[in-house]
């Protein structure tokens, strides 16, 4: 048994459900640097990442680029989609750290999308979000130059409530990771992020990154709109 506690956006989902995760899930684990779930675990089974960060992207073998969609952490879902088209997402995974998910049936999902209100409630604002997400990236990569892209890719993650000002999901990510989430290569991040430290806006030390700014950081994306 897992003895689930509640993840947050399933606070309020309710004893009997939660007794019921407990029973039919499962936890998953995935080292760090390796696959994690494919469109195959997809097609059978929900996750709810617990631990660790995982990266979802599409990449094209002719030219041997990709292009990141999105970060996973902990309280995201994987895979929205299919849950509701029940059709095959080809998109490739990665832990970029040691990840805990756990893993549900997905004819179980949806049977609470029927069934329970509360779960509803979490489901369908995240996914929303997701989809804003998506279309946030492709908007950027069309109207905006890497470094603005880059600065956005900051403020996004940017935890305004913590006075240190880490950055979230970007935390200690490499650059070329960072790169690959906003259409670009390692070498051009690199040269955007030692602009933004000259500047005083950004701290860099040993991949972590802390914005020292924001005021002026929001000064100069908001010039280029």
């Amino acid at each position: 048994m897992l003895h689930f506690k509640h993840l947050e956006p399933f606070e309020d989902i309710g004893g009997k459900l939660i007794d019921e995760i407990n029973r039919v899930g499962r936890i998953r684990e995935y080292p760090k640097g390796a696959p994690a779930m494919d469109d195959d675990d997809t097609l059978e089974h929900f996750y709810i990442i617990i631990e660790g960060r995982i990266k979802v992207y599409r990449y094209n073998p002719a030219n041997n680029r990709e292009q990141t969609l999105y970060l996973l952490g902990p309280h995201d879902m994987f895979d929205v989609l299919t849950v509701l088209d029940g059709r095959r997402h080809e998109v490739m995974t990665e832990a970029l750290d040691h990840v805990k998910a756990l893993e549900l049936p997905i004819e179980k999902v949806r049977e609470w999308l029927e069934t329970n209100p509360a779960f509803n409630r979490a489901f369908f604002p995240y996914m929303a979000r997701q989809m804003r997400q998506v279309e946030e990236l492709a908007t950027d990569l069309s109207l905006y130059d890497t470094s603005t892209r880059l600065m956005k890719l900051i403020l996004k993650n940017l935890d305004l409530k913590n006075p240190v000002k880490h950055l979230g999901l970007l935390q200690n990510l490499p650059h070329d990771e960072i790169a690959s989430l906003i259409g670009t290569v390692r070498h051009v991040v690199n040269r955007h992020l030692q602009q933004l430290k000259k500047e005083g806006i950004l701290n860099i030390e040993r991949k972590k990154l802390a914005v020292n700014d924001v005021k002026k950081l929001l000064e100069k994306v908001e010039k280029e709109y």
